[in-house]
């Protein structure tokens, strides 16, 4: 059946993606909203994603799941990793994932389904939406709550560190959790002898 007027269709949702929200992997289409790993639902991109036939995975759950097994693999050499990828719905034992996606009621209204996918802010607890989402430390962030937790600094991916779920400027995050002592910012000579 002919395709008239819209794109090609979503690896992932099977909806049409057009041009300007198109992202392309392994001669598959989708979403920029869809283009998300089959285990842990983490956002991908160009230098994060594995993929193996028709599924799509962040490189960590791609290593677990099709990587080497046994001594000498997993976290570091010499190492026997114990992580079976249970916490990211990937069953190694029998070869195949558990379902990524939650099963949702055949009634739900598409307004209802697309506020459940939206991300929500760390910082203001509202939903985060593509065009104003940065993401540090592994969450989506508003490019307004991007900011250290202490000193207010704009932050960008050269200069942002991450503790606890919270942001902070590297200078922040150094006085704040970086060692103390002399030679480290903390204590100076006059006032160790005093």
């Amino acid at each position: 059946m002919p395709n008239w007027g819209g794109g090609a269709k979503c690896g992932a949702c099977d909806k049409t993606v057009y041009h300007a929200e198109e992202i392309q992997c392994n001669g598959r289409s989708f979403h920029k909203s869809c283009f998300l790993c089959m285990a842990c639902r983490k956002a991908l991109d160009s230098t994060t994603v594995a993929a193996h036939e028709s599924e799509i995975y962040c490189k960590t759950c791609y290593g677990r799941k099709y990587g080497p097994k046994g001594i000498g693999f997993g976290q570091g050499a010499g190492c026997l990793s114990t992580d079976t990828g249970d916490h990211l719905g990937l069953n190694l034992q029998q070869g195949s994932p558990k379902p990524a996606r939650p099963s949702t009621p055949t009634n739900a209204s598409k307004f209802a389904k697309k506020v459940a996918d939206v991300d929500k802010c760390p910082r203001c607890g509202k939903s985060v939406y593509a065009a104003e989402k940065i993401m540090g430390g592994g969450k989506p962030w508003h490019k307004t709550c991007f900011r250290c937790a202490i000193c207010g600094k704009s932050l960008e991916s050269t200069n942002v560190t991450d503790k606890d779920g919270e942001l902070y400027c590297k200078v922040c995050y150094a006085k704040n959790f970086g060692p103390k002592g002399i030679g480290f910012g903390g204590l100076t000579q006059v006032e160790k002898k005093e």
